[in-house]
């Protein structure tokens, strides 16, 4: 894994808003509807290299494939690559997508937000089966479109993101393994096979964790603190299962507490947690940093150690406001950090990501660049400083 040896690099989450003529194709793909497959492989093919070119160009050191082969959201893709599991219309009061203390909390703003943007759960995901890993044609295409965008881009690394096993068809039901924990740990070994083939293939895995810092939100009340902290040990024990075998330096590990644009008042403070998160084995830990519930929490690098070799990726731009950050402020954000965990341990990226799936974003594509941009110069303010 690259670090900032020389300067301040820079990443992001790694997905990243679809151009509109890939968008017709995944939701035909979505509604199961003919397309054609030749044309669609053309124009993803050529949507991957778009965007890699693009990412270069705005300064991105350590890019992605904007995540454009997945025809589903960031979590539910895995429902196209693993086995074992089938889709039912979701009954009346029964969407998991509108419980949690936030939405308790404010609940007329959450009913003006779904009748403006949808509800994201559409239906249940239900394991009727044994699961095991299906997705390897899907995957090899993922990484063919990536290696051939890559050839000639003058960038530093590149990684592919990927469901951390919390994050896997989150909200799943289970009437096949004798218990969710077993289910679980099903869901964990097949999972390995996907991360095992994208670092095999040269790339960094990225493992999309939002689940884990949610689930407080979705827990607390009733269950106490004390049982969300127990189920989160149990989570990080799972994720270093899953990813055993798999060189350290070659993970990244994403927390987020949701992308979704509302008050997060219930949001787990990270001083809570940051000692777990610390125990996932991985080189380096992507964590939200930018926004106005969250930014305060880079104080908490003072007092939490990063292992031999591992790297911090704070969020230093939002993905959720369509304000632009000025790159003197984003340099101010990495500095501060810097100065915690060392300018060779901090690596420039974003809150989250700028799409949530092929058809949900946070931002319209203009500011999304526009974001990159001022994090690619923010960074070279922040490099002048450090290494003057």
């Amino acid at each position: 894994m690259k670090r900032s040896t020389e300067r301040i690099l820079t990443t992001h989450v790694g997905s990243l808003i679809r151009p509109p003529a890939l968008q017709e194709f995944l939701r035909a793909r979505q509604a199961k509807k003919p397309f054609d497959q030749g044309a669609y492989d053309k124009c993803l093919r050529e949507s991957v290299a778009g965007v890699v070119k693009r990412q270069a160009e705005a300064g991105v050191d350590v890019v992605s494939d904007g995540e454009f082969g997945k025809a589903i959201s960031w979590s539910q893709y895995a429902l196209e690559r693993l086995s074992g599991f089938e889709r039912r219309p979701i009954k009346d009061g029964g969407n998991p997508f509108k419980a949690g203390a936030d939405r308790a909390q404010f609940p007329e703003f959450y009913a003006e937000l779904d009748a403006a943007d949808g509800v994201a759960t559409v239906s249940d995901s239900v394991c009727v089966g044994p699961i095991k890993y299906t997705g390897q044609k899907e995957l090899q295409t993922d990484i063919d479109n990536f290696k051939a965008a890559l050839q000639g881009a003058k960038v530093e690394e590149a990684f592919l993101p990927v469901a951390a096993p919390a994050s896997v068809i989150p909200d799943r039901k289970n009437e096949f393994y004798k218990s969710d924990e077993e289910c679980q740990v099903a869901i964990a070994e097949a999972m390995r096979d996907e991360y095992r083939m994208i670092v095999d293939a040269g790339f960094l895995v990225q493992l999309d964790d939002a689940r884990n810092a949610v689930t407080y939100d979705r827990m607390v009340p009733p269950a106490s603190f004390e049982d969300y902290r127990r189920w989160l040990a149990k989570q990080v024990d799972l994720i270093n299962y899953a990813i055993d075998g798999i060189p350290q330096d070659r993970i990244r590990y994403h927390v987020c507490w949701g992308s979704w644009p509302g008050p997060h008042t219930t949001d787990v403070p990270l001083k809570d947690i940051v000692d777990l998160i610390l125990k996932v084995k991985v080189g380096a830990y992507v964590i939200e940093g930018a926004n106005p519930r969250h930014e305060h929490e880079w104080k908490v690098w003072e007092g939490a150690k990063l292992g031999p070799g591992q790297v911090l990726i704070p969020g230093v731009i939002s993905h959720a406001t369509n304000v632009v950050e000025h790159p003197e402020l984003i340099a101010e954000r990495v500095v501060r950090l810097a100065k915690f965990v060392g300018r060779e341990n901090v690596i420039a990226g974003t809150d989250c990501g700028f799409a949530q799936g092929p058809f949900h974003r946070r931002v319209h594509p203009s500011i999304m660049w526009a974001k990159l941009e001022a994090l690619a110069a923010g960074a070279k303010l922040a490099s002048k400083q450090l290494w003057s």
